[in-house]
């Protein structure tokens, strides 16, 4: 989405905020970085329901970046728990670097501003949540600084930036799993919608080549990786027809993939149509078969608009063995229009993320921090609560997961990873309390993943702890992360790693395994959190 849409109803404040806390690294456990490599079927489905942290790691004042510039606060651990408690098992995390990118030949970017990043992307990764990390803003031409313009007249300055500066993230994040997504860009083109212009594309398919390239040749995990290519715009009609779209090889790629297998993703967008997701006016309010108004709705871009778009990237691409990936979408709150609005708006997030995932995507809803009129927001990142119950509800059930019915509770107090524990009133180092455990079971024909949530209903915190549970007969654990499990089948033994061993007084931590099934993919059962049987 552009800068300009991005922002809409927020109190832009033009200068440049100082991040709040110290910038460091975190380590993640051998368990946890352990890459389990899952086919295009699988990591879709195990990517379930996805949510975006925009307006924040893209904002900038004045060209360089500032993830307060555009008037959401600073990203805590505490926000990015509240998301994964309402359901959530993918965070897109858009990144404009502009300002903090050196002069050439190197093209260094800010150690600072990339720590920062790392930090955000570990709030989530660190929880065994999928990330998805871009370079988003850096080609809009109404932002200052903005480089990546694919109709300029430099082209071999602005490929070599690119190079420098993705070989640089790619480095950042080699050791990462395969919960790591990068996606090459965001919404490129020249500025002008209508139908793509040469070599205006010709150029976008080049960089989406150097980033391929670039990204393998650093090795690691990024041999790998999951990549995410968009196409004009990340327009379906543009990436799909015959536009000057075409797929970078991937000459690179490790050679323990499968031939027959790719690790190529599609990404697209959708605001179809926009006079109902985007414009900020109360004229059209309403969406879909269930529409009580005709004059409130309109007069395309319904079900079975949708379906037709989807329908191609799956003819296209999703036949070859590419998944895609929706990386945006939703619609904006006009219920001072009409206080039916957000019925509507559940609607059409659920039919969207239903029909994605008929045709092998995955998806995420933009959500740009503001909530109230013209809005995006579904939570409300201040105080970490859900603003968008109905919405959140209807994401999560349409891709297949279970949404509480009630707002969740973020843990208390918030702990960062690789951050010093909290100093709680009371603390029973060892000690057992009292648990509950929450399963979040993903299988497919032969395999499964799992997330448990742990958390301590008792009154005093517990600082270490195992949790030992029982698979199914016939269940083997074949990677896992947040803790380290022994042994892999039967009665197993999950034991706490370096940044989540403390468990507040009502606090919770997330881990997870995928594992291999004959048959049976349910639940472990018998779960004793330190000695304690947990509900």
């Amino acid at each position: 989405m552009s800068s300009t849409v991005r922002r809409a109803g927020l109190a832009v404040v033009a200068a440049t905020l100082a991040l709040a806390g110290a910038v460091y690294g975190v380590t993640r456990s051998t368990a946890a970085n352990a890459a389990v490599q899952l086919t295009a079927p699988q990591l879709v489905a195990d990517m379930g329901a996805g949510w975006n942290l925009g307006n924040q790691l893209e904002a900038n004042a004045n060209g360089i970046p500032s993830e307060t510039a555009w008037g959401n606060p600073v990203i805590t651990q505490a926000l990015i728990d509240r998301v994964k408690a309402s359901g959530f098992k993918t965070i897109r995390i858009p990144i404009s670097y502009l300002g903090k990118i050196g002069a050439g030949p190197n093209y260094t970017v800010d150690s600072a501003w990339l720590n920062r990043v790392q930090e955000v992307v570990n709030y989530a990764y660190n929880s065994g949540l999928y990330v998805l990390i871009n370079m988003h803003g850096d080609g809009y031409k109404s932002v200052t600084g903005s480089w990546l313009i694919c109709d300029a007249s430099d082209q071999t300055t602005i490929k070599a930036k690119y190079q420098k500066v993705w070989q640089q993230v790619a480095t950042k994040f080699a050791s990462y799993n395969d919960h790591l997504i990068f996606e090459s860009m965001n919404e490129e083109f020249d500025g002008q919608y209508g139908n793509p212009t040469q070599p205006c594309y010709s150029n976008i398919v080049a960089y989406n080549q150097i980033f391929v390239d670039t990204v393998r040749q650093t090795g690691g995990t990024n041999a790998s990786r999951w990549l995410l290519i968009p196409g004009w715009n990340t327009n379906i009609e543009y990436t799909t027809g015959s536009y000057g779209f075409s797929l970078p090889t991937d000459a690179y790629r490790s050679s323990s993939i499968p031939s027959g297998e790719q690790r190529l993703m599609i990404s697209v967008h959708y605001y179809d149509p926009w006079d109902f997701t985007g414009q900020e006016d109360g004229n059209i309010t309403q969406w879909g078969a269930a529409a009580t108004n005709s004059a409130k709705k309109s007069t395309w871009g319904q079900e079975d608009y949708m379906d037709l778009m989807l329908k191609k990237v799956y003819d296209t691409f999703v036949t070859k063995g590419y998944p895609f990936f929706v990386g945006e979408y939703g619609s904006i709150d006009k219920t001072s229009a009409d206080s039916a609005n957000n019925t509507y708006r559940a609607n059409f997030a659920k039919a969207l993320v239903a029909t994605a995932k008929k045709y092998g995507g995955a998806s995420a809803y933009w959500d740009n921090g503001y909530n109230g009129q013209y809005g995006f927001g579904l939570f409300n990142r201040s105080s970490n609560t859900v603003t968008q119950q109905g919405i959140i509800s209807a994401i999560i059930t349409a891709a297949g997961g279970t949404s509480p019915t009630t707002p969740p509770v973020s843990p208390s107090p918030s702990k960062t990873p690789g951050s010093p524990s909290p100093s709680p009133s009371k603390s029973s180092p060892g000690g057992t309390g009292t648990c509950r455990v929450v399963n979040a079971v993903n299988a497919w024909n032969t395999g499964l993943t799992n997330n448990i949530t742990i958390t301590n209903t008792g009154s005093t915190a517990i600082n270490g702890w195992n949790l030992v549970f029982t698979l199914p007969a016939g269940q083997t654990i074949t990677g896992g992360w947040s803790a380290t499990y022994s042994p892999t089948s039967g009665t197993v033994t999950a034991t706490n790693v370096s940044y989540n061993g403390t468990l507040a007084p009502g606090g919770s931590t997330t881990i997870g395994y995928q594992a291999n099934h004959t048959g049976n993919a349910a639940a472990p059962t018998g779960f004793k959190l330190n000695g304690s049987t947990c509900s």
